[in-house]
């Protein structure tokens, strides 16, 4: 089975890897979102001591963030 590498190889590579350009895509797509939540501090620095607090903070920055 295994991991299925989702990460272009260089283009100089002699022998490139394949890799899944969907997966890349979508990839990309969820290390936006992450790094959108991080621009908010409460979410970076995790300043609630409780769980449900911190998912309901990520849950309304999600919301901000993206006006769903």
């Amino acid at each position: 089975m295994g991991i299925l590498p989702c990460i272009a190889s260089r283009i100089g590579r002699k022998v490139p890897i394949p890799h899944a350009a969907n997966l890349c895509r979508l990839r990309h797509g969820i290390e936006t979102m992450f790094a959108r939540l991080q621009d908010w501090r409460r979410i970076a620095t995790r300043c609630d001591c409780w769980p449900i607090l911190f998912l309901s903070a990520c849950a309304l920055a999600a919301t901000v963030i993206y006006r769903v």
